[in-house]
């Protein structure tokens, strides 16, 4: 059975819809009076939700420095090298 309890809550929208669609924050009864406005609570509740999508959002692929590039890449350096000292003799 549900009783008369009153809450106030705000949803955001999610900034990346790939990590979560909504983050609902249950605002507290004491901070709806506290000298806070309730446009300071929505950008707070705004900050938060970026940040977490910031920090777990999905990585970007981007290239790695792979064993097998890295040996072609030595190979390369090593051959240009000796070709230079056995041109210039």
């Amino acid at each position: 059975m549900v009783k008369g309890v009153s809450r106030r809550v705000i949803v955001v929208d999610s900034p990346d819809p790939r990590i979560f669609e909504q983050a609902i924050f249950i605002i507290r009864n004491e901070s709806a009076g506290g000298g806070v406005s309730s446009q300071q609570l929505v950008d707070q509740a705004v900050h938060v939700a970026k940040s977490y999508a910031r920090c777990h959002s999905i990585p970007k692929r981007r290239l790695r420095f792979t064993p097998l590039l890295a040996a072609v890449s030595g190979a390369a350096a090593i051959a240009a090298v000796w070709l230079a000292v056995t041109l210039l003799r």
